[in-house]
């Protein structure tokens, strides 16, 4: 029986990928080593990331006037990156404190801006979503 993961990060893949991945790991394309074993700016390595950047640019349509970057972190950093790159110290956003997401998003904007919380479910622990916003008006 196939188990299946339905929560949030790594998913189930088709055994096909798995079944790649896996020669991959012990001889990757013929080369005589494992992906993990070759450097990550040889020309092997290269290839790899340019195929999975076309991969993704052709997934979502994008053009060559967009790039596709990889990070470490996941979600959790994006709650760091986006204050950092569209919230200066003089501007506040608005957020909405639902449950932990929310909580941790609160935290990271702090540390680039003046945050507005405009719902909460504190109160009851995040057991409901607020159905009033308080958003108040900014001038640009």
């Amino acid at each position: 029986m196939k188990l299946y993961n339905f929560n949030s990060g790594p998913a189930v893949l088709p055994a096909e990928v798995l079944q790649q991945a896996s020669e991959a790991i012990i001889n990757f394309n013929n080369t005589g080593l494992s992906i993990l074993e070759i450097g990550h700016r040889s020309e092997w390595f290269v290839n790899v990331l340019e195929e999975a950047k076309a991969l993704v640019k052709q997934l979502m349509h994008l053009d060559d006037s967009y790039e596709v970057l990889y990070l470490q972190g996941g979600a959790t950093m994006q709650f760091m990156q986006v204050p950092m790159n569209l919230l200066d110290d003089s501007e506040t956003a608005s957020y909405c404190d639902n449950g932990i997401w929310g909580s941790k998003a609160i935290k990271e904007a702090k540390l680039f801006g003046k945050v507005h919380v405009a719902c909460s479910s504190k109160d009851q622990n995040h057991t409901y979503i607020p159905r009033e916003l308080s958003v108040p008006q900014y001038s640009a």
